[in-house]
């Protein structure tokens, strides 16, 4: 019996980082490129810097029966070409590349923001957030951008600035690409916080050193090494398994078995209580209509629901510990992240179920107050979580006219200024806190202060992708869009029996036909919402035919007044003339005026007009092409 084909291994993760920089281990020419974005490099910095176990990495050694084309780790300096590799990293890449890039190239690192923009940032630790114990060790990781700067307000106003040693050493930022040798570092910070009255400042970096930076220096990553002998069919059996992404261990499994221990089963509350109506069921059927599957709010999840009870909870800790005199880092966080999930006792998962989830039920009666009728057409599954937590905070509350008013124009206002794509569990927690008190007269939440639209914008939202082109979608229907055939407004009942979903205005066919281009006519700005009935009378024609046919009528559907026809397009924000005219150009351009109108009423504010660069590369993914985008 042949003895096994693998070794495993731990290995420091510094010489890992050495031997791809030196070109001893490499990639296998088939691997994929690294993709990784920045949110998920500041996660995995953060594991390694609190000595968490990332995973095992894969690797061939070479110069057995297996022969593969190396390449070199993204970001190794060409050089490394030369070298012979010993290994090459079948699982893993991701993780290693992230690292490398983070620390031993010592560049900018080019990877894709929330949004899906292409972005360079360099990547630091906050000092004192690292160092605090009621803070996420997320939240100490800092992505920062090329110049090292970080600006608010569209870049008119800078917030950190740490472009020089200096400055780094003045904020309490550590960089990243000084974390396996960090010497030269120590010594500048040293000499700038020198004299006997900065001891204090000196002694926070050295507890730094020995809390966070020492477990890079000496973190061990486990390593499984495939034997030489190994077959190229087993090689190619392993790596498929290893790359075929698994389902992550959910929060609410983990809390599952904390809450067995007590004797709680809280699957079944979810999944069934007996009687086939689980919580799972009755979200589902929150305002779910007879002729569609799924409700508003059926993608609310196990762990969603769990996150806005954890808020209530770790408010009312930090409300006793205010009470108690504790101030600042004393205080607990709010927070419904998956480390204050897992420190959720049974108690307060008793205590706050049966209002928060009334509160998923009122989210579901307010979404489909704002025109939002089927789950796909909700622009953020995540900004449903502090909604229904906020609704359930104030009760009836929500009932007066001029709270619902002001829910409004904080949801528009999330919406519109795409603030929930990703890392969103600070924007949970921060509305969750701020938004019951600005209804009680107090200022207004970060996310309505702080937010602007920028009117081009809407020139690059193609796709359901976009949560603002979904949002506009409802905003049409809910200032009472007509459709074009049958006059009807979009209540739920005609939604679904006419098919109604967001069509093009001028037909893709015409638009090419006339050498317009699609990251034009395929803009939210050429769409609207229509029956599918009345989508195909549109057809592929011009729109001074389709709307010759729609006032002459057919056998089946009488026609309609002209100037009643009129009527019904300018309850879609579209001039008539112009598009009797066929005149697409001052179409677009009229059109992109009166949709930042209405958003401008939804947010309760102007859109932002200055000429300011947004950071970033807008990526295509449609067309696989990237542009620029100047606001």
């Amino acid at each position: 019996m042949s003895g096994p084909t693998f070794q495993t291994n731990p290995i420091d993760l510094s010489k890992l980082l050495d031997d791809c920089h030196n070109g001893v281990i490499q990639l296998p020419d088939f691997q994929r490129s690294w993709v990784w974005d920045e949110d998920t490099i500041k996660s995995l910095i953060a594991s390694i810097s609190r000595s968490f176990p990332i995973g095992a990495l894969m690797t061939l050694y070479t110069g057995g029966s297996v022969e593969f084309q190396p390449r070199l780790i993204e970001g190794v300096p060409e050089t490394a070409k030369s070298v012979l590799p010993q290994s090459l990293l079948l699982d893993g890449q991701q993780r290693i590349t992230s690292m490398y890039l983070v620390t031993l190239r010592k560049k900018v690192v080019e990877t894709v923001a929330p949004k899906n923009k292409k972005v360079k940032r360099w990547f630091y630790i906050d000092i004192k957030k690292a160092l605090n114990p009621n803070i996420d060790r997320d939240e100490a990781i800092l992505s920062i951008p090329e110049d090292k700067k970080v600006t608010s307000q569209f870049g008119r106003e800078v917030v950190l600035d740490i472009s020089s040693p200096e400055k780094e050493y003045a904020n309490f930022i550590f960089p990243m690409t000084e974390v396996f040798d960090w010497d030269e570092w120590q010594d500048g910070f040293d000499s700038y916080w020198a004299g006997d009255h900065n001891k204090h400042q000196r002694e926070i970096f050295r507890q730094f050193k020995r809390e966070i930076l020492e477990n890079f220096k000496s973190y061990r990553v486990p390593v499984i090494a495939l034997d030489r002998e190994t077959s190229k069919e087993a090689v190619c059996v392993v790596f498929e398994k290893v790359n075929t992404k698994g389902k992550a261990l959910e929060a609410f499994e983990l809390v599952t078995a904390i809450y067995a221990a007590e004797g709680y089963e809280l699957r079944k509350d979810w999944y069934d209580n007996g009687k086939n109506t689980g919580r799972q069921i009755r979200f589902n059927n929150a305002c779910r209509f007879s002729d569609n599957k799924e409700g508003i709010i059926s993608k609310v999840s196990n762990t969603d629901f769990l996150q806005a009870i954890s808020l209530f909870y770790t408010r009312e800790r930090r409300r006793k510990a205010e009470q108690a005199g504790k101030q600042g880092n004393e205080l607990p966080t709010v927070s419904g992240n998956r480390h204050a999930l897992l420190d959720l006792p049974l108690s307060a998962y008793k205590q706050y179920e049966k209002q928060v989830e009334e509160g998923f039920e009122k989210a579901a009666k307010f979404l489909h107050m704002l025109h939002i009728y089927q789950v796909s057409d909700l622009p953020y599954q995540s900004q449903v979580v502090p909604l229904a937590a906020i609704l359930a905070d104030i009760g009836d509350d929500w009932e007066h006219e001029t709270n619902r008013r002001k829910l409004t124009q904080w949801y528009w206002n999330g919406v519109f200024g795409e603030l929930y794509g990703s890392a969103v569990d600070t924007r949970i927690a921060r509305d969750f806190m701020e938004v019951p008190e600005w209804l009680k007269g107090a200022t207004e939440p970060s996310t309505v202060s702080e937010t602007l639209f920028r009117p081009d914008r809407l020139k690059t939202m193609k796709t359901r992708l976009s949560a603002a082109y979904k949002g506009i979608n409802a905003l049409l229907m809910k200032q009472g869009a007509q459709d074009f055939r049958s006059s009807q407004k979009y209540s739920h009942t005609v939604f679904f029996d006419e098919n109604v979903d967001i069509h093009h205005i001028f037909p893709k066919d015409w638009c090419r036909k006339h050498d317009f281009k699609s990251k034009i006519y395929d803009s939210v700005i050429n769409k609207t919402p229509l029956s599918y009935k009345t989508n195909r009378i549109i057809g592929s024609s011009a729109p001074s035919i389709y709307l010759k046919k729609l006032e002459t009528g057919d056998k089946q559907t009488p026609g309609i007044k002209s100037a009643d026809l009129d009527i019904y397009l300018k309850s879609h924000c579209i001039n008539p003339v112009l598009l009797r005219e066929d005149n697409f150009t001052a179409f677009i351009e009229d059109r992109q005026k009166q949709l930042i109108a209405l958003i401008e009423e939804a947010m309760g504010k102007k859109a932002y007009q200055g000429d300011v660069q947004e950071d970033g590369l807008q990526l295509d993914f449609e067309t696989e092409e990237a542009e620029y985008i100047l606001f």
